[in-house]
Formats: C-alpha cells, sequence, structure tokens
C-alpha cells in the first residue's frame, strides 16, 4: 500500500498571529514559519480588534501561500454570553466564529490533507467531513484560567459567571481533543486534559517559549544594573493586568519600606483605566507602554517580577526573562509547566509578604543574583528552545501521518482515510 507525503495544510487560528506581542501570536507565527518549511499552509483566521490595522504588514512576512480572512466585533458583554448559551458554545467560541469564513473553510477543507486548529475557539471551523489529519494546538488549559478567576474576591455573580464558564470551556476542550486525531499541549495542560476523561496517547508534548537568541546575549552584570525592577507583558491580558493590580497595591508598600529608592517599569500595550489609576497613586512606579529595544531594559533592571494570580500554561514572560538571565520572582501560577527549582533558577513566591521578601533578597544579594542568573540560562538552553520544540513536533506530525493513506477517489477529493 502506497503511502502518502503530507504537501497541504490549513492552519486556523483565532486572531492574526501578528505582531506577535504576547506569548500565543508569537508561537502561532513561529509555528507558521516552522511548518511551512516543509508544508505548504493556507492560514485562515477572523480579524479582531486592530487586526486589520496589521494586515498588510502580516502578509508581507506571512510564509503562507494563502489567507482567508473576515472581520469580527463580538464584544465581551452580558449580550454576548447570552447568545453563547444559546448557541452551546462557551463565550470565546461563540466570539470567534464568523459565518461568511467557516463557509469558505467547507468549500475547499477537501484541498488539504490536515488541518490544524490553533485554539480550541476555532473547533468550531472544523468540518464535519473532513476526513485527513486533525491536529489541535492547545495554547492553554483555558478553564483553568476561568476557574483561578472566578476564585478571586470580587463580584458574586462575577464569579459565578466565571464558574459557569469554566465548566463549559473544560467540556469543550476535551471534545476538542477527541475529535482530534493528534494533539499537542504543554506537560501541565496535558494532565488537565486527561483529566477530564481524555486519552493520552494522542497527546504530545509542546511549550510556549520565549525569544531564545537572548542566549547568545552576554550575560547581564549585577553591578550594571539600578536597584529597578520590569515586568513585561500584554496589559490587556487579564491575568497579567489583575497580577499586576495585586503587585502594586498589595507587595509595592512592602518593598518601598525596605527599599525608599526602589523604581518598576512596566512595559507593554492596552493598560486598562484601573491600572493606570493604581500606578498614579504610588510612587517609583512607570507605564513605558510599547517598547522597540528590550534589552535596554533588561540591561537597566535588576530583578524581573511576574505576579500572577492566575492563569494556565507555561508563561512567556518567565521564560524571556530566564533565557536573558534577569533573575526572576513569581508565583506558582507563573512557573508552571517550568522545570525550574525555588532558589536555584528563579524564586517561587506563596503570597505578598514572601514575594517582597524575594524581591528584596535579589535587590541585595549578588551571590544569589549570580546564581538565578546562570542557572536560568543554562536551564532554558537545555529544555526549551524553538529548534529542539519544532524537531520534535515535526517528527510526531510525520508519524501521525503514517496511519493515514490516500482516499482511492482522490480525483473527486484529495483528502485521507484513517487506516483502521
Amino acid at each position: 500500500m502506497k503511502r502518502w507525503k503530507m504537501e497541504k495544510l490549513l492552519f486556523i487560528t483565532p486572531e492574526l498571529p501578528f505582531p506577535p506581542h504576547s506569548g500565543g501570536k508569537l508561537k502561532s507565527l513561529k509555528l507558521l514559519h516552522a511548518l511551512a518549511e516543509r508544508y505548504e499552509i493556507t492560514l485562515a483566521c477572523p480579524l479582531k480588534g486592530d487586526d486589520a490595522a496589521h494586515l498588510e504588514a502580516f502578509h508581507a512576512v506571512s510564509p503562507c501561500a494563502r489567507h482567508l480572512h473576515a472581520s469580527l466585533d463580538v464584544p465581551r458583554s452580558a449580550s454576548s454570553l447570552v447568545a453563547s448559551y444559546a448557541r452551546s458554545w462557551p463565550l470565546n467560541v461563540h466570539r470567534t466564529f464568523h459565518r461568511e469564513l467557516a463557509s469558505q473553510i467547507d468549500a475547499i477543507a477537501g484541498q488539504f490533507d490536515v488541518i490544524l486548529m490553533d485554539h480550541y475557539e476555532v473547533f468550531s471551523y472544523l468540518p464535519d467531513a473532513f476526513e485527513g489529519l486533525t491536529i489541535y494546538h492547545a495554547h492553554n488549559a483555558y478553564h483553568k484560567i476561568w476557574a483561578r478567576y472566578a476564585s478571586l474576591p470580587g463580584n458574586p455573580a462575577v464569579r459565578a459567571a466565571a464558574w459557569a464558564e469554566a465548566i463549559r470551556v473544560r467540556s469543550y476542550e476535551a471534545r476538542v481533543a477527541r475529535k482530534s486525531d493528534l494533539v499537542f499541549a504543554a506537560p501541565n495542560d496535558a494532565a488537565e486534559l486527561m483529566a477530564c476523561g481524555v486519552d493520552g496517547s494522542n497527546i504530545r508534548d509542546t511549550y510556549h517559549l520565549g525569544d531564545d537568541r537572548q542566549l547568545d546575549l552576554p550575560d547581564l552584570q549585577f553591578l550594571h544594573t539600578a536597584k529597578k525592577l520590569m515586568y513585561v507583558g500584554s496589559l490587556g491580558w487579564e491575568p497579567n493586568a489583575q497580577g499586576l493590580l495585586w503587585f502594586i497595591r498589595e507587595v509595592w508598600p512592602q518593598l518601598l519600606t525596605r527599599h525608599p529608592d526602589l523604581e518598576f517599569d512596566i512595559v507593554g500595550k492596552g493598560a486598562s483605566e484601573d491600572l493606570r489609576t493604581a500606578v498614579e497613586h504610588q510612587p517609583g512606579i512607570r507605564l513605558r507602554g510599547f517598547v522597540d529595544d528590550l534589552q535596554v531594559i533588561y540591561r537597566e533592571c535588576r530583578v524581573s517580577v511576574a505576579p500572577l494570580q492566575f492563569g494556565s500554561g507555561m508563561k512567556v514572560k518567565v521564560l524571556d526573562a530566564m533565557a536573558r538571565g534577569m533573575p526572576t520572582v513569581t508565583t506558582a501560577v507563573g512557573a508552571e509547566g517550568i522545570a525550574a527549582e525555588h532558589g536555584h533558577h528563579l524564586m517561587i513566591s506563596r503570597d505578598a509578604v514572601s514575594m517582597a521578601e524575594h524581591v528584596s533578597l535579589l535587590l541585595d544579594d549578588q551571590a544569589l543574583w549570580d546564581r538565578l542568573q546562570v542557572k536560568s540560562r543554562d536551564l532554558v538552553r537545555k529544555h526549551y528552545t524553538w529548534q529542539q520544540l519544532f524537531n520534535n513536533m515535526h517528527r510526531e506530525i510525520r508519524l501521525a501521518l503514517e496511519d493515514f493513506t490516500i482516499v482511492p477517489d482522490s480525483e473527486v477529493k484529495s483528502g485521507l482515510s484513517h487506516v483502521s
């Protein structure tokens, strides 16, 4: 029986993966480029927010043979939530679905041998009749984000809605994984899927990584830094915003009592009014917005903080800092999925008091600072580079394709049939 070699892949993602200013967009864009080295790719995605403004720039650097887009503006609102229940879809699936784009995908799906679903939200675009290899690239266990958000203090009605959404998303993520022939997920997210009853035999490891080119840069030097903290991340992402608000309110005042001259640079776009107000009422903190050259920030600052209180998956901001050798203080949520030891690769704080203590140690203790600076880079170099990751993913896709063969009537439809 003749084996078939994959040629065409449809990559469906919930938003334009450009500019790559977030960990999710960075991973999607890098994965597109890696796959395009071997396969002919068509990208399909709705255009949300300001995506349309970046479309021309993206097409100029895109490795894809074709692009399918449709503009979409479904707000995160009470009416959208009600509409999502009417469709029996989680809220973000409802907010990602565009009927015209779905029709375009249905019309051409038969041309593809593989469909890769980038995020659970795009499962609604998978044609029921598709016979090829189906891959689910799970960026996070998103139901954990909803559940952790629901556990935070706040409006009881909002918390109840978040718990309900966590249950819906959990069920939907498991459904996507069961429907897929191959699933890529970070180890901690894979464990969540298996806890939902998903068979782990078709789940393979993937990671959200940072800018591993930083490994080639010279080591930072403690004596060349200022007494300054840094944070880098998308401020419009709710886990980032809430974590920073917690840090500013609970940790920063403790630090100022010990280090009155301490400064804190927050880098990223999309700061909310609440975050801007919190910064205005605290001395020493600056919202830097988007910064073209992050190396200036890395060279100036002494400690990176990632005070996440909820979220899921591996945190690119943490891996980026580790790759640069910037000693980092984070939480158990921030260190999730990374094979890092507290006090050896980074500092993992359990509450506001311990986070203030860990930051203070790194501000003053050069020996500890130097150890984290060296060991964090070693860990990233050994386990978390893009080349290693994509080599493994290529191998797993190739092995999955060995279970498929050409449909005899390929003149009618270019598809695949699973070998039983």
